[in-house]
């Protein structure tokens, strides 16, 4: 739909918030409606006009329930409904509409799908614990769930409960996710049906294997699971809180049916740096990942879409790109800055701010400071993620490229500070301190004094187009906020940099060129040169793991010149020439060294003709050795090999 066939519907809630609509219309492309004061309710008969007549978009989000209840009653698609109140975090500041045009046209942006797949449920439940805990659990669950019950502790009762069955043993190993968890359990005993009194147990054995989608563990014990909170169908409430069991309860009775499951990264196997022949290399992500949803697999990594808990922190990490978040995309989340900028620009507006921030934390925390507090300063624009933790350093160099003067990020209570920390002290080495900042706060009016209070620098004079891969958005936004270019020294564990050799032992066997993945180290067909191309360099270390001189060293740094993005020769020798044809086929300076300790000295190569050999090219070699005394070639046709047919044959002769 284009945007000019748009409507929007404005309403300044009862004159609580001031709404530019000229600016809004103009700047968006879209018509806006006079604003209205009481939309929802004195003034609904103009929204159901509009939601009746379609293509209308209406700028309230506290009310979307009550405009979705008109449209059925209308019989009429629902509108879209976007928050520019308290997701803008409004405050007494006089010039809002900057900021209010900006929120309105990357609402408007068309959002790309996010893939999922199917997940099914048939309520399988597992529940483990205590006798006096799980089985009055399971009695709860049981007209719901299938149900079986692994005592850990405490006796059994005597009169077992046929609704649901109970064994005893000792959980060994739990893995897989929500609709797909396998166990196996050591010590494994059953009731057995029948007779007469308590019910008698069988012989317990080990090794035994079960599945199940659903995994209440009552035994207060060590979780099963890292990061068992971002463990889906994994429920872990304290058997000590009632009110903790009975919710973890309430959401095992919901988990029955088919469920999708978003992919959040997608993966390019083909661009991982993690190994070659055996050889270790980056493991970013397998350090990082708090879910365990990443595994080695050879020369890649793997990734599980069942466990994996989209927290993005690999993505951020990934220095080829490999893995990049997919739930929106990372380009997306480009355009979405690269429209708030602009737009905010196109509306009259200059230096703003971006303040990013989660669902989860991040919204309530702005919503509570719009209505209760200050608010947010005018020309700050909030930009709400899926994962803070894979908003990195790439995304921030772009922000401020883009035309914001300073990146705040909201954590929340349970981001991955580490991960976030490590990113923001990478992109504050290439654009300088005091533009980003990580705010650890959980007071709305806290949020209000250290947005009011920041100082700021003036913005970039011209904007980039963010546009590439993120290494390549990156270095677009270093040279954008550093002209003067030169190479930026980069903290421990940045994916840039340059490769060093000792040339004095170097002797170029080129080991490091076969194995480099991202094709940074490149030899030179025509002489033997080992040469290095800085851009595409992710000090990902298997050159130096590989080298059997220990010869290549590393410097973290930014370089901005154009030399990076060009071939530099790092280490030339003179080519050997064959001594009969003249060919070069090597290192002079190796081929003089074989003949150093080679010649006259191995058995091989006793006789000076033979010792002429290693200073000849491969074809010659071969024609020499093929004439030469005692030639292996010059035997007979090897004799046929004899097969069964052949004795077979031969005794029915005799």
């Amino acid at each position: 739909m284009a945007l000019k066939d748009i409507k929007i519907l404005l309403c300044d809630c009862e004159g609580s918030q001031k709404v530019d609509g000229m600016r809004i219309g103009s700047t968006c492309g879209a018509s806006c409606s006079p604003v209205a004061t009481a939309l929802c309710t004195r003034e609904i008969g103009k929204a159901a006009d509009a939601i009746a007549g379609g293509n209308v978009v209406i700028a309230c989000g506290q009310e979307a329930g009550r405009f979705e209840e008109l449209a059925a009653e209308l019989g009429v698609e629902a509108p879209a409904c976007v928050d520019i109140r308290d997701r803008a975090g409004w405050s007494d500041d006089a010039d809002v509409g900057a900021k209010q045009a900006a929120l309105m046209a990357e609402a408007l942006m068309p959002a790309a799908p996010i893939k999922s797949v199917d997940v099914i449920s048939e309520g399988m439940c597992l529940i483990m614990g205590a006798a006096d805990i799980a089985l009055p659990a399971a009695e709860a669950l049981c007209d719901t769930l299938s149900v079986t019950v692994l005592v850990t502790a405490g006796a059994l009762p005597d009169v077992p409960d046929s609704r649901f069955d109970v064994i005893i043993g000792d959980l060994k190993k739990a893995s897989g996710a929500f609709g797909g968890f396998q166990l196996r359990i050591d010590a494994l005993q059953q009731v057995e049906p029948g007779g007469r009194g308590a019910p008698r147990m069988s012989a317990p054995r080990d090794g035994a294997q079960s599945e199940c989608d659903i995994l209440l563990d009552l035994t207060g014990a060590t979780p099963l699971f890292p990061a068992y909170e971002k463990r889906e169908g994994y429920l872990r409430p304290d058997p000590g809180s009632q009110p903790a069991v009975q919710a973890a309860l309430l959401s095992a009775v919901q988990m029955v049916g088919t469920f999708e499951k978003p992919l959040y990264v997608a993966f390019e196997e083909s661009l991982c740096a993690h190994s070659r022949a055996e050889q270790p290399a980056c493991s970013r992500c397998l350090n990082v990942c708090p879910t365990g949803a990443i595994t080695s697999a050879g020369d890649h990594v793997a990734i599980d879409p069942m466990i994996c808990a989209g927290c993005g922190a690999c993505s951020a990490l990934c220095p080829s790109g490999a893995i990049s978040y997919d739930a929106p995309s990372v380009d997306e989340v480009f355009r979405r800055m690269e429209t708030l900028a602009r737009t905010y620009r196109d509306a009259g507006g200059t230096a703003p701010r971006l303040l990013v921030y989660d669902a989860s934390h991040g919204a309530e925390m702005i919503r509570l400071a719009a209505r209760f507090g200050r608010g947010l300063p005018a020309d700050v624009i909030p930009l709400e993620v899926s994962a803070l933790s894979g908003f990195g350093h790439a995304e921030m160099m772009a922000a401020l490229a883009l035309g914001f003067v300073a990146v705040d990020l909201l954590l929340a209570p349970r981001a991955d500070r580490d991960v976030i920390e490590r990113e923001q002290t990478l992109a504050s080495a290439m654009c300088g301190e005091g533009k980003l900042r990580i705010l650890d706060l959980n007071d709305p009016d806290q949020l209000s004094d250290a947005l009011y209070g920041q100082a700021v620098s003036p913005a970039i004079a011209e904007p980039i187009l963010p546009m590439g891969s993120r290494r390549q958005i990156t270095r677009m936004a270093a040279k954008a906020l550093a002209p003067e270019g030169g190479a930026l020294p980069l903290p421990e564990g940045a994916p840039y940099g340059a490769v060093l050799v000792d040339t004095d032992a170097c002797t170029l066997c080129l080991s490091c060129v076969s194995l480099c993945p991202s094709g940074a180290l490149v030899d030179n067909e025509d002489m033997p040169q080992l040469r290095f191309q800085e851009d595409a360099c992710l000090q990902c270390g298997l050159c130096a793991n590989i080298c059997p001189e220990d010869a290549i060293t590393y410097e973290l740094r930014m370089n901005l010149d154009d030399s990076a993005l060009q071939q530099q020769v790092l280490n030339e020798e003179e080519p050997a020439a064959c001594i009969e044809c003249g060919a070069l086929f090597g290192v002079k300076s190796a081929i003089d060294n074989i003949m150093e300790k080679l010649a006259g000295k191995h058995p091989a190569f006793a006789s000076s003709d033979q010792a002429r050999m290693i200073q000849m090219c491969d074809n010659c070699r071969v024609q020499a050795q093929f004439h030469s005394e005692n030639s292996p070639f010059a035997g007979g046709e090897r004799p046929r090999v004899r097969t069964t047919a052949d004795y077979l044959s031969k005794r029915k002769d005799h």
